[in-house]
């Protein structure tokens, strides 16, 4: 599993003309699979996603394809962890492992 923070690099007003292609992105590896939850960052500096994929290098495959980074607006750093231990409900996120 994977956290993902992305950091954005430009003005808001540049970020928000990829927000509509970004979303549609999001959409397509929630329905992969591999997007668990993601959401912006208070205050509004990027945003973070909580990831499920094969490996790194799949894992980067599919930043790249995001129009945040294509358009260069947002750097990403990413986090690999193993979850030990879930809350009451979440333990889908332990089969996940």
């Amino acid at each position: 599993m994977f956290v993902v923070s992305l950091t954005y690099k430009v003005e808001l007003s540049e970020v928000d003309k990829h927000i509509n292609e970004h979303i549609t992105y999001l959409e397509k590896y929630y329905g992969q699979g591999n997007f668990i939850a993601s959401g912006r960052k208070v205050p509004r500096t990027g945003g973070v996603i909580l990831a499920h994929a094969e490996s790194r290098e799949k894992l980067n495959a599919i930043l790249q394809e995001d129009p945040f980074y294509k358009a260069d607006v947002a750097s990403y750093e990413v986090t690999e962890f193993v979850p030990s231990k879930v809350g009451q409900d979440f333990e889908l996120l332990a089969k996940l492992i």
